[in-house]
């Protein structure tokens, strides 16, 4: 079950939603019990729950953790600190802009300092932080690595989307590494410190504050394709004893605390259990798609979903649209001209999106809210209508979209940017019209 990383010499366990167990010294992980009173080399015992103790079996999350000292011993008296640019929901009066379709360029990377903490800048907020419902939609804009400096989030689990550069996250649980194309997700409440591997980076993130993150159900599509359980990595155990000053923020409520510490609090030595991070290369998603005709909605692109109370509705989805051939007949390949409940921020992470191939550029991003239209750009849709009707693979390629049921609201920060596309409507200005009542067949 052990897979070793051939990049950088880091070992994963793989597999989505297994219970897993690790150690990193000999036996430092007890047999047949949770919690012993005394554990081997000294360590305390500590429960870490993602879910509520009466959750069903199926959704009930937490983990035993074995550590040099307990979750109290790391905290000290909390102070308030400053945001900076992280904002959460609801979030309702920051932006003046009109509601619209909006588009950014790339924000560059600063030459100030900023971690990963330091430097989220939050895009969107929709629901409610508090009534753990609904998402943020970060960017990460890191010039250096965390020093002495730990950080958690009580108010949701984090995705980060690596777009360039690569990131390192060192957390309760053993040490994750993404590069762009890959992503890594952080449960609400794990503690982690995030390090730069070969110079800057920028990252989208994605903020949850509902239902933790889990694989869609396929349906008719049956056991194979989309993203396979097999394909998720979670870290074995590697611990700090690390003595000496240094700080752990939590972003809770809305807000940004700190306290003062004496030790790092990446100090479990073994852990088992079902909440842990993880991480998943995007390229391993196995796409389905019309094979013959017609033209399937985008949830068939769904890598992890978010659950809301209602069936077949998601606080969140998370959609990739990755390289893939095109083999529909007689049907206009790219995403269609449509308006629906959802609202969808989408990202770029590398190559060209099919259906924006000018304005849509890697590291940049897109709102599209509830019920407001939008579509291919007009050179987009006039090749799609004129091409001919062969397989085509789009290659070297990937977007995503976050998905969620409820309105995404700007941020102050996202509303004033330089990097907004003022141009972004007239995308769709050479959309001429072309009806003819006396001619059938249609002259593009």
């Amino acid at each position: 079950m052990i897979r070793e990383e051939a990049r950088s010499g880091l070992r994963y366990m793989t597999g989505f939603g297994n219970s897993f167990e690790t150690e990193a010294l000999p036996d430092a992980l007890p047999l047949g019990r949770n919690s012993p009173q005394k554990c081997n080399y000294g360590l305390y015992a500590e429960q870490l729950s993602g879910s509520p103790f009466t959750a069903p079996r199926s959704t009930n999350e937490r983990s035993w953790l074995y550590r040099i000292q307990p979750g109290v011993k790391h905290q000290g008296r909390y102070r308030k600190a400053g945001l900076g640019m992280l904002r959460s929901a609801p979030n309702r009066e920051e932006s003046a802009l009109p509601i619209g379709q909006m588009r950014w360029m790339p924000i560059a990377l600063p030459a100030e300092g900023l971690n990963f903490r330091t430097g989220l800048h939050t895009i969107t907020t929709a629901g409610d932080a508090e009534g753990q419902s609904g998402m943020a939609a970060h960017i990460a804009l890191v010039t250096q690595s965390m020093t002495d400096e730990y950080f958690f989030n009580a108010d949701g689990e984090l995705m980060v989307v690596a777009q360039e550069g690569r990131l390192r996250f060192c957390t309760e649980f053993g040490i994750i590494e993404i590069e762009p194309g890959e992503i890594c997700v952080i449960p609400r409440g794990v503690i982690f410190r995030c390090e730069l591997v070969d110079g800057p980076a920028r990252a989208y993130v994605c903020e949850n504050y509902g239902g933790a993150f889990t694989l869609p159900e396929r349906g008719p599509i049956g056991a194979n394709c989309l993203a396979n359980a097999r394909d998720f990595k979670t870290p074995v155990a590697a611990y700090e004893d690390k003595v000496g000053p240094a700080q752990l923020y939590v972003k809770w409520c809305g807000e940004m605390f700190v306290t003062d510490i004496g030790q790092s609090p990446l100090d479990v030595v073994a852990w088992h259990g079902n909440y842990y991070p993880y991480k998943y290369d995007l390229r391993h998603f196995s796409p389905v798609g019309a094979i013959q005709f017609d033209h399937p909605d985008p949830s068939i692109f769904t890598v992890l979903t978010s659950p809301s109370g209602e069936a077949g509705t998601a606080n969140i989805d998370f959609v990739i649209f990755p390289e893939r051939w095109m083999v529909a007949e007689n049907t206009f390949r790219p995403p269609w001209y449509h308006r629906n409940i959802m609202s969808e921020f989408m990202g770029l992470i590398y190559g060209v999106y099919d259906a924006k191939p000018k304005g849509f550029v890697p590291g940049g991003m897109s709102l599209h809210n509830m019920m407001l239209p939008h579509g291919p750009d007009a050179p987009a849709f006039g090749k799609a209508s004129n091409e001919p009707m062969v397989p085509v693979k789009l290659a070297g390629t990937m977007a995503f979209m976050l998905e969620t049921r409820l309105p995404q609201r700007l941020t102050a920060y996202a509303s004033t940017l330089q990097a907004i596309d003022t141009e972004y409507l007239d995308c769709w200005a050479g959309l001429e019209r072309h009806f003819d009542p006396t001619r059938k067949e249609p002259n593009w």
